[in-house]
């Protein structure tokens, strides 16, 4: 019995100096792993200060944007405590984006982050004219990692620099334009599809090919007549009827199912792969909730995009928070099946949670008036003093501004690229481009987008007031859209090609016009013209011309023929005068001119249904129109629709006759003065688009002042080129040729003389030069020396101003001693270079090259 304690005790003895052992192993491992740390040198992560940041200055920065006040503190503090209770509380939930860095790299709470700020753009007075702006200023950087926020949000200012940020500095920037603008506008943090979040639009239809389908127009029922013709039998088989329509009915099922194949095979080729992080890919929008601004109901803004979507679209796949300048809110509800059933109540503490207590945890569902009338009545009930409830902090950021500069220019670059569905969008700023391009729309068949189709052109400031120009690839047809103001008041031209006498359409501004013109159609033999409002009520004219007689010279040779071409009909058609009968009031005339016949025909009345008509024989001598005998009751044939009307004399129907070829003269030159009109309009039109001019405002002081200094510049060049064109022109050698009485054969001894002479007066200028320069050089240095002495002498008389000029003058005549020395010596070194390349040009005159080669 006393032998086991002895064994006991000394196994434990042995278990003791084996820990012990054990520990000290392990210290001296701790020891060798201190020390190895302690040899590392940890150097800065990169990603502690931005990119962008780095490259700035961060000391022109304020101090609130690289310190924190007592407060902001204060609320990091809330925020850090608020955010280790909901990772407690909800550990399979992502953190919450509360406290990232700014640019410089300074912790900042995303509600102070906010800048609510008005501007004085009418444009940014609406959230259309804010998000559009936003997303057209700045340019997308994603997200890295996509399903993480971002570590940095930056401040709208460094946003206006820069041109680029995230989808949460898009928010950022956005949210506080509108919050300025009087929106109850909040940044939304959550989750949304894959295309959304990388600003893919590929598979969306381009917003300007959008055609807004107009509700189908109810057919009116036909008002049955109690008298009317009755319609002819059907005398067709009703067999043959039915086999027709059933034919019809299965033709129509092929082509519908094949429609249907073919859409089911598109649909499957466009269909994007499934997303490995669909639901996990986080982004950042706008929140506007209705009740100010009058916002009937809240809708989402995608900052990428500038478009409004609903609250229940299925690109938004669920929200983790939500925050203004005020507050910053929490979700708690379901987001299974995205934010369709979602409740935008935030004074509901069960499914928002708030993280400052106070006003702004309050329902935000009420109107404003019934706002004040329930703290009225709260005010009312309970008088008790509450404790002061902390509140959010001011903005750390700067106050927004936005250059007039940065509202033209808009995009970064001054152009943006937007690929849709079977489109490209191109953007441009205003005088971007010399052509006053701002928009290009370019359409294709295919999905590609290999193949275009169509290309619609906007453009801005052009002095030739063109506003808009489509291209249609397949028929080559180019249709261009005027403002009021250009020549001719020209409202848009469609066209294949902009030859004479070809296929073109021109509309017009009607009112703008003495003739009342709105539209011209012309064809190769055909010309139709259509007019509003003119006092003589007529309204078309149409125009059948015949083909050109070719003209042969004295030499048998084809004549350009500068003539017109000839006419063969003209048909002029007018509205009804109620001041006349309608038995004398023309309704349509047609000059069969290559037939030499007139056709006059009158409106009908009001209870008739056959109008009247006169038809002219011209005679075949035009003087015999002059002369009232050689009328013929055979020339005029006459319908009148009142049987009981006397019919109408000789003399009427001469008279009448004789009108009516002056009025056949009158219309012709009408004729010749459009074909005119149609030549000016296309030389005007080939003119303005060789040289095309930009029309500035005279506000635009900026603008016209640069514009001034670049036409001065080109001006000062174009001098420049002028005189050194001058210059070279000159012909060195006519003094000495004058000496010699300008002959105009050279000997080869007047040659070598002309040569020699030539060489000796420039070998005397250089000498004369140099000369100069030293004599130049000799006398400033001389006046140093003699100032230096008066200097040395008058050294302890002089006052400061005294000794201040002299300073003053030795530099001035130091660095005029150096600009001579520099001339001297580069005088030396080219005057050998200019003798031979004058040597060289004699021998390359051709005057002199025969006698000195």
């Amino acid at each position: 019995m006393e032998v086991k304690p002895k064994v006991e005790s000394d196994k434990e003895v042995a278990i003791g100096e084996a820990e012990e052992d054990r520990q000290d192993e392990v210290n001296e491992d701790l020891l060798k792993l201190e020390e190895t740390l302690c040899n590392i040198q940890i150097t800065p992560t990169p990603c502690s200060l931005p990119e962008r940041a780095q490259e700035v200055d961060l000391s022109q920065y304020p101090t609130s944007y690289k310190e924190n006040s007592p407060q902001e503190k204060l609320l990091l503090a809330i925020a850090d405590n608020f955010s280790c209770q909901y990772v407690h509380l909800y550990p399979d939930r992502k953190p919450l984006l509360l406290s990232p860095l700014n640019e410089c790299g300074v912790q900042k709470f995303v509600s102070t982050t906010l800048r609510p700020t008005l501007l004085s753009y009418p444009e940014l007075y609406s959230w259309e004219g804010c998000a559009s702006f936003v997303s057209e200023f700045l340019s997308l950087e994603p997200l890295d990692p996509p399903i993480d926020p971002p570590r940095h949000l930056y401040s709208p200012t460094w946003l206006m620099q820069t041109q680029s940020g995230s989808c949460f500095d898009f928010s950022t920037l956005l949210c506080s334009l509108l919050l300025g603008a009087g929106y109850n506008a909040y940044c939304v943090s959550g989750y949304a599809v894959k295309e959304m979040c990388l600003l893919n639009q590929s598979l969306q239809e381009c917003p300007l090919l959008v055609t807004h389908v107009k509700g189908k127009a109810t057919e009116q029922k036909r008002q049955v007549k109690k008298y009317s013709v009755k319609p002819p039998r059907d005398l067709r088989s009703g067999f043959e009827q039915r086999q027709e329509e059933r034919r019809q009915a299965d033709a129509q099922a092929i082509l519908l199912k094949k429609q249907q194949e073919a859409e089911r095979l598109q649909e499957e080729r466009e269909r994007l792969p499934p997303d490995p992080l669909l639901g996990l890919r986080v982004h950042c929008w706008v929140l506007i909730l209705s009740g100010n601004r009058e916002v009937p109901e809240n809708f989402f803004i995608n900052p990428l995009t500038g478009k409004s979507l609903s609250t229940t679209n299925k690109c938004f796949l669920g929200i983790e928070s939500i925050w203004n300048h005020q507050n910053y809110w929490v979700n708690m509800q379901d987001c299974r099946f995205g934010c369709a059933e979602m409740n935008f109540d935030l004074g509901d503490a069960v499914k928002w949670e708030y993280l400052l207590y106070g006003t702004t945890g309050q329902s935000l569902l009420l109107i404003p008036d019934m706002k004040k009338q329930q703290e009225a009545e709260d005010d009312e009930e309970e008088e008790v003093d509450e404790p002061k409830l902390f509140e959010m902090p001011p903005s750390w950021v700067n106050q927004i501004n936005i250059s007039q500069q940065d509202m033209e220019t808009r995009c970064p670059g001054g152009m943006k690229v937007i690929q849709y569905r079977k489109a490209k969008l191109e953007k441009f700023a205003p005088y971007l481009l010399p052509d006053g391009l701002v928009t290009r729309l370019t359409s294709y068949s295919d999905l590609d987008c290999t193949q275009p189709s169509t290309v619609k052109e906007w453009y801005q400031h052009r002095h030739d007031h063109l506003e808009e120009r489509e291209l249609k690839k397949t028929s080559n047809v180019t249709i261009e859209h005027f403002r009021p103001g250009r020549s001719y008041a020209l409202k848009s031209h469609r066209y294949i090609t902009m030859t004479t006498e070809t296929e073109r359409q021109m509309d017009f501004y009607s009112h703008a016009r003495a003739d009342g013109l709105a539209r011209r159609v012309e064809m190769p033999f055909e010309m139709t013209e259509t007019f509003e409002d003119r006092p003589d009520f007529m309204y078309h004219r149409h125009v059948v011309f015949g083909k050109r007689v070719k003209v042969f010279g004295p030499s048998n040779t084809e004549a350009p023929d500068h003539g017109q071409r000839p006419l063969q009909k003209v048909v002029e058609r007018f509205n009804r005068d109620r001041s006349k009968p309608a038995g004398e009031d023309v309704a349509e005339r047609i000059f069969l001119v290559s037939e030499d016949r007139i056709q006059v025909t009158y409106h009908r009345e009001d209870d008739q249904i056959i109008p009247a008509w006169r038809n002219f024989i011209k005679p075949r001598d035009s003087g015999d129109s002059q002369n009232p005998h050689s009328f013929t009751p055979q020339m005029a044939s006459t319908f009148q629709v009142d049987p009981f009307e006397k019919p109408s004399k000789n003399l009427f129907l001469y008279e009448m006759l004789v009108h009516m070829m002056k009025e056949e003269e009158s219309v012709a030159l009408r004729v010749k003065e459009s074909e005119k009109e149609v030549r000016a309009i296309l030389g005007v039109r080939e003119q303005e688009e060789s040289s095309i001019e930009l029309h500035i405002s005279i506000y635009n002081t900026a603008r016209n002042e640069r514009a001034r200094c670049h036409r001065e510049a080109l001006e000062r060049t174009a001098k420049e080129e002028r005189l050194r064109q001058e210059e070279k022109e000159l012909d060195f050698l006519a003094p000495l040729l004058a000496q010699l009485g300008d002959p105009e054969n050279l000997t080869r001894q007047a040659a070598l003389q002309l040569r020699n002479d030539c060489l000796a007066d420039l070998k005397q200028r250089l000498i004369d030069k140099a000369n100069l320069i030293q004599a130049r050089f000799e006398r400033e240095t001389q006046e140093l020396q003699q100032k230096q002495q008066w200097y040395q002498k008058n050294q302890l008389t002089m006052t400061k101003e005294d000794e201040d000029e002299y300073l003053a003058y030795c530099s001035d005549a130091m660095f005029r001693i150096h600009i001579l020395k520099l001339r001297l010596s580069r005088h030396k070194d080219k005057a050998p270079q200019k003798y031979l390349a004058l040597d060289e040009r004699l021998r390359r005159d051709p005057r002199l090259a025969n006698h000195l080669w």
